[in-house]
């Protein structure tokens, strides 16, 4: 079951086109990373599924919800987390969440159990009494997060969640996000791609404000050029060994890299993807009596796929 579904979103302001036509869906359980350039089109994008932002033209529906036609079922089934949370400083961290939780229509001992619940998922125990105006930038954030986990929404949409944190407070918002995704379907927008290879089952990536690709991490790995290349050092005949390299089933370039000390060779091989031209080259070279000291085929990173995807030359 499809829980975000967009067809033909498209969003203009004036002569600028911040999202072009832009198709995807998201099924219930992914978790999605959302990835792009600065003023690729992502943040436009989540606005406009939350319904803080209105399309130019196409449709957005959450849960089977059109978020312009029924907004507020759209909004029961949607936790949404801004880049910039915006919270109320002189207020205290549990009665900032219960006077979210009364706004997002939570009524009665509900409102009780609901901030309780978020605060605990979110490891907010410990400053549930502070002053907002007091917390660090991680806890603020964890602050957003509970926010956005106020009534128990089927999807979470978090905006750079991790932004402005030290790497120790990312790690925590990452296992908390991922102890999240039992529960919820995520949307993740994030400029940490390493993140989203350890948590997201699914990449969606836009560039200039158009969709460039929407699949498993695996899945847009093994068709990137980059999933051919192989490195090779060794010590030999230059020449001789570059045309016995380039007549390879598979192989289509051979780049001869800067010299190494000591009369050391280093290749490129850009082979077909989804090949492995490992072995062949390596018996290659050592018939001719060769020596071979490194063999490596390069396993293509989601950074290679995002810099494929979003280069300009």
């Amino acid at each position: 079951m499809s829980m975000v579904t967009a067809q033909h979103l498209h969003k203009s302001f004036g002569r600028f086109v911040a999202v072009r036509d832009a198709d995807f869906s998201i099924d219930k359980g992914e978790i999605v990373g959302f990835l792009g350039p600065n003023g690729a089109g992502k943040t436009t994008t989540m606005k406009m599924l939350t319904g803080y932002l209105p399309p130019t033209r196409g449709t957005a529906s959450i849960a089977g919800y059109d978020v312009l036609d029924n907004p507020l079922e759209a909004r029961r089934h949607l936790g949404y987390m801004p880049e910039n949370v915006p919270l109320y400083e002189e207020m205290r961290v549990y009665d900032y969440l219960e006077y979210r939780a009364r706004l997002k229509g939570i009524c009665g001992s509900s409102v009780r159990q609901q901030v309780g619940w978020a605060i605990d998922r979110c490891g907010l125990e410990p400053k549930r009494k502070n002053m907002i105006s007091t917390l660090s930038k991680g806890y603020r954030q964890r602050t957003g997060l509970a926010d956005a986990l106020l009534g128990n929404p089927d999807l979470l949409i978090l905006d750079e969640p991790t932004n402005g944190l030290d790497p120790n407070q990312i790690r925590q918002i990452r296992e908390l996000v991922r102890s999240l995704a039992a529960d919820h379907t995520v949307i993740l927008s994030t400029h940490i791609l390493s993140e989203v290879e350890m948590i997201c089952n699914k990449v969606i990536i836009i560039d200039q404000g158009e969709i460039k690709a929407a699949d498993t991490p695996a899945n847009l790995t093994a068709g990137l050029r980059a999933a051919g290349r192989v490195s090779i050092e060794f010590k030999g005949d230059l020449d001789s060994v570059v045309a016995e390299l380039e007549s390879l089933e598979h192989v289509k370039k051979v780049m001869v890299e800067d010299p190494l000390p000591d009369g050391w060779h280093r290749l490129t091989l850009r082979a077909e993807p989804g090949t492995d031209t490992r072995e062949k080259a390596a018996a290659a070279i050592i018939s001719r009596g060769f020596a071979l000291r490194h063999v490596y085929r390069h396993i293509p990173s989601l950074e290679d796929v995002f810099v494929e995807m979003t280069r300009r030359d």
